[in-house]
């Protein structure tokens, strides 16, 4: 991660749940690599955390939730994907994505593919604002899995069946772009504009009351 992708700072916009957050910046050209992956190879740039102290086996059930906010400058840089939150698999493909496109909505990968596009969060909503995000999964294998979104206290999801192909889940957040050769060639830029983003109390429970914070 480069000296600017992550800090935690002082809330700088007055109205977070929290008075410190998590800021997150990535900048044309942030690939990273390691012995199993190489972003730079694969046309990815991102600056993320990757939450492995809370992996998820099939067959157990938790609560996620998380509060984000996006500038009033955020960039749509569409068609590159930019993933702002994802529920990974170990060892295999993400099941569950947070994709910026337009406003805020969910990407269901459990097929290994895009299967569908669920609006969250309109594009006119979106900015400027922070965002609540909580999710109750049942993680399995099977049909009896389950995976239900609220934002901002409404409820937007209600999926029950398959949520995972592999045997265990984990969370990663922060600001992830992929296929960014996509927005160069549809925009014939030299660049891709940088995008910053904050997250307060991101956290696991057992119980939807387990989410709220213990304190600032």
């Amino acid at each position: 991660m480069t000296p600017y992708g992550y800090a935690l700072v002082p809330d700088p916009t007055g109205t977070a749940p929290s008075p410190m957050v998590e800021r997150f910046e990535v900048r044309h050209g942030d690939c990273h690599q390691n012995r199993a992956w190489n972003d730079c190879e694969k046309d990815r740039e991102r600056s993320e955390l990757k939450v492995e102290g809370l992996r998820s086996p099939e067959g157990t059930e938790a609560w996620y939730g998380w509060s984000f906010y996006l500038p009033h400058d955020w960039p749509d840089i569409w068609p590159t994907k930019t993933v702002l939150g994802q529920f990974h698999q170990v060892n295999s493909h993400p099941v569950w994505m947070f994709l910026q496109k337009g406003g805020l909505v969910l990407d269901d990968q459990t097929k290994g593919r895009t299967s569908r596009l669920i609006e969250l969060i309109p594009a006119s909503a979106l900015r400027g604002r922070w965002h609540r995000v909580e999710i109750q999964a049942k993680w399995r294998r099977d049909g009896e899995g389950l995976f239900r979104v609220w934002v901002n206290g409404d409820k937007k999801v209600d999926w029950t069946g398959p949520t995972m192909t592999a045997e265990t889940v984990y969370f990663r957040f922060g600001v992830y772009r992929s296929f960014v050769s996509r927005y160069l060639k549809s925009t014939e830029a030299s660049t891709v504009p940088g995008q910053t983003a904050y997250f307060a109390n991101v956290r696991k429970a057992k119980t939807r009351d387990g989410l709220r914070p213990t304190g600032n």
